[in-house]
């Protein structure tokens, strides 16, 4: 396969205090419209915390921005929940009427420098979003200690699956903790309740890999497809070589996969100046008027924006 990169679509404006430092992180699509792609996002405020909003896409146009919503569309946690440090879309799905946005809950600890869990808001009109549950619906268990992460939600052969990012441990690199996490597989009947068995989907593929997050997976004549990123366990953060990449990886059930990272067809740019140049990492990709569109995040981890790309 082979990506065709259509450039940046939308970066915040910093004029309001939540997206105050830039970022469109993970950013995850409503499809049901007609005329539009909405596409929801995180920025972050003058305080680092994520804040979740959302922007529209001409659907015959996709470079186009046709709307920016002015506002936060989810509160922060109260104090002492999951989410009371930042709020993070990580999946759309239309569910009968409702709309279900899968969000991720960051919140800071002492000895790390913070943790997540998923959460699950809900909207009829996809703007005025209402939080399910005040606490978590995928965190931490007694055989997953750690923190769970960006995740794709799926709702094939009448269950509900989810394949999400799974904290194994934490390293220390020059003071820094860092995190290690891979991908996990789990299965529901309502989406809300997971039983979760410990099945890894994606693992490291050797003792340097070290973060492997946001997987977007689609279903194709029996075949799962999923594009995900992966990073060095240290020296990411500004070490070109060592930072977030896109790759691929297809399955026959959903469970055990087989990687091709060398066919993703789609890297860093080599304009030292363009917005993908450093790292490329949490891809989306849809189906969209008979072409594949992936959208992904660019340099410090979507700090410049969200752009996309057509498959070729």
């Amino acid at each position: 396969m082979q990506w065709i990169k259509k450039g940046l679509l939308f970066c915040p404006d910093g004029k309001s205090t939540w997206n105050q430092r830039g970022y469109a992180h993970v950013v995850c699509a409503d499809t049901s419209f007609e005329d539009k792609i909405r596409l929801y996002y995180s920025a972050r405020d003058n305080q680092g915390r994520c804040q979740a909003s959302f922007f529209d896409l001409d659907s015959n146009n996709l470079s186009k921005v046709i709307y920016v919503h002015p506002e936060p569309i989810l509160d922060l946690g109260v104090p002492g929940t999951f989410d009371d440090c930042g709020i993070m879309p990580t999946w759309f799905m239309q569910n009968g009427e409702e709309k279900w946005l899968y969000y991720i809950g960051w919140t800071v600890r002492n000895t790390i420098p913070y943790h997540n869990a998923l959460g699950l808001a809900t909207s009829l009109d996809g703007v005025h979003f209402t939080k399910k549950f005040t606490g978590p619906i995928i965190s931490t268990s007694a055989t997953e200690p750690y923190f769970n992460g960006s995740a794709c939600f799926l709702f094939d052969q009448g269950k509900y699956k989810v394949w999400y990012l799974n904290c194994t441990h934490w390293v220390e690199d020059e003071g820094l903790m860092e995190p290690c996490y891979h991908i996990k597989y789990a299965e529901s009947l309502d989406g809300i309740q997971w039983e979760r068995k410990g099945q890894v989907a994606i693992d490291y593929r050797d003792s340097v890999e070290g973060g492997i997050s946001r997987p977007s997976v689609i279903v194709e004549n029996g075949i799962y497809k999923m594009w995900f990123s992966a990073r060095a366990i240290t020296d990411y953060r500004t070490n070109r070589d060592r930072s977030y990449r896109i790759y691929y990886a297809e399955s026959t059930d959903g469970i055990n996969w087989n990687r091709f990272d060398e066919q993703v067809g789609i890297d860093v740019s080599e304009n030292p100046t363009d917005w993908d140049y450093g790292m490329i990492e949490y891809p989306l990709v849809i189906n969209h008027q008979g072409n594949k569109i992936m959208f992904y995040n660019g340099n410090h981890f979507g700090q410049t924006g969200v752009g996309y790309a057509v498959m070729e």
